[in-house]
């Protein structure tokens, strides 16, 4: 096992006393062909080009003598450090820090970043991360080959944002580009990059205290908020105005929709029959990206509404289930207010982890739960009912009672 384990972050700085001092007494050298080009590499050090981390680590482990791994940016922010003190490793290192390629590229933009979300898209996980900039106004995106600011963009197709590319930070090539996300798939783009997403629905501006957070979104406290809270100029409450808020929309069914699917940072949430635009929003507040479907276009306008109102965003799709949901893309979980069987069976062939529908009538539910099951998904129903009391006498002032159907795929990864 190597003696003594050197991480040092570059930044295109000047290399630190304490870098060129381990650089000095190295007998091997790791990193890319840019740091090993460095006039500090002792011309007799092992030279090992950092390609897989794991491969490295393990060669370094191997070592006798004292090793360095070069590593562009902070290599403690998503970095080789996390890799090389992995137990099969073994390594005790010590890290010489630099600015991150995160914190440059916000500089460069001359803008804040505490309240930034910050993803690596891996070709794995690019799906994720573009869902991540679906759902956040400002997202710095750690690219890598394959998926990089062409790639974001064509997946963000539909959804207006502008990007800052921050090619080759540091070096004497670094080019920092801003366009519109539509434009950004004509270009080729050099590796390393940086990508900062910025755009979306934005709340009243609020102080943040906790990093990575957008405060504005979760200024509100509790979740099945009562419909009123998401339209309030249109909302009639006496009677219920069901033509326009949909049959489903009770915030019990609401919460107990929103906790079977679990839609979390990261997801993509159909709702289909979005309605007043309640789960919608609540939703986007668990940091999901969310397409609304709706066959009509006011209950899109009152979706948006809600979104700018609770400082979320969200996409909305005017149009008629099934065949609207043809051009979409893949989603996590879907809820399905409306369009019954027919729109069931179309989600089920998208193959989303966890379903939720409802129905009004036993013969509905069971037909709902059939489609689910012949979907290849475990079906649970339930009949939910509530009755809203008054608290001055007790009386009741309102009943709801409807079967809850949600399916969870078979084949679906545990999580």
């Amino acid at each position: 096992m190597a003696d003594r384990v050197t991480v040092i972050g570059w930044d295109g700085s000047p290399l630190t006393t304490a870098a060129r001092s381990a650089l000095s007494a190295a007998t091997l050298v790791a990193g890319a062909a840019h740091h090993l080009a460095l006039p500090e590499v002792p011309p007799g050090a092992e030279r090992v080009r950092l390609g897989s981390v794991d491969l490295a680590g393990r060669r370094i482990a191997g070592h006798r003598g004292t090793a360095v791994v070069l590593a562009d940016g902070d290599p403690g922010f998503f970095g080789v450090v996390r890799t090389l003190r992995a137990p099969e490793h073994g390594l005790e290192v010590e890290v010489v820090p630099a600015v991150s390629s995160v914190a440059a590229a916000f500089a460069r933009a001359g803008m804040p970043w505490e309240d930034a979300r910050i993803v690596v898209a891996h070709q794995r996980t690019l799906r994720r991360a573009v869902n991540v900039c679906r759902a956040h106004p400002k997202v710095a995106v750690l690219t890598s080959p394959g998926a990089g600011p062409a790639e974001l963009a064509l997946l963000l197709e539909g959804v207006h944002r502008t990007f800052v590319v921050c090619e080759e930070l540091g070096t004497d090539r670094e080019q920092v580009s801003v366009l519109t996300s539509d434009k950004a798939a004509d270009h080729n783009w050099r590796d390393p990059n940086v990508v900062l997403v910025i755009g979306g629905t934005g709340g009243a501006p609020v102080t943040p205290w906790l990093s990575g957070q957008d405060p504005a979104a979760r200024a509100v406290r509790g979740w099945a908020l009562p419909e009123q809270e998401y339209d309030p100029e249109g909302y009639d409450s006496a009677p219920r105005d069901r033509a326009r808020t949909g049959e489903g929309e009770d915030p019990s069914l609401r919460a107990a929709q929103l906790a079977r699917l679990g839609p979390r940072t990261g997801d993509l949430v159909w709702d289909i029959g979005c309605a007043g635009g309640a789960f919608s929003v609540e939703a986007a507040r668990f940091g999901a990206a969310v397409i609304a479907v709706d066959t009509d276009p006011d209950a899109c306008a009152r979706t948006e509404r809600a979104a700018r109102r609770y400082g979320v965003s969200l996409q909305t799709v005017p149009g008629r289930a099934p065949h609207v949901l043809e051009n979409l893309p893949e989603p996590d979980v879907v809820r399905i207010a409306s369009g019954g069987v027919p729109v069931v069976t179309a989600c089920t062939d998208r193959r989303p982890e966890r379903i939720v529908a409802h129905a009004s009538t036993r013969d509905e539910a069971e037909a709902i739960g059939a489609a689910l099951a012949a979907g290849g998904y475990s079906v649970e129903s339930l009949l939910l009912q509530t009755v809203g009391l008054d608290p001055d006498d007790w009386s009741e002032r309102e009943r709801s009672v409807v079967f809850l159907l949600s399916g969870r795929r078979t084949d679906a990864p545990q999580a």
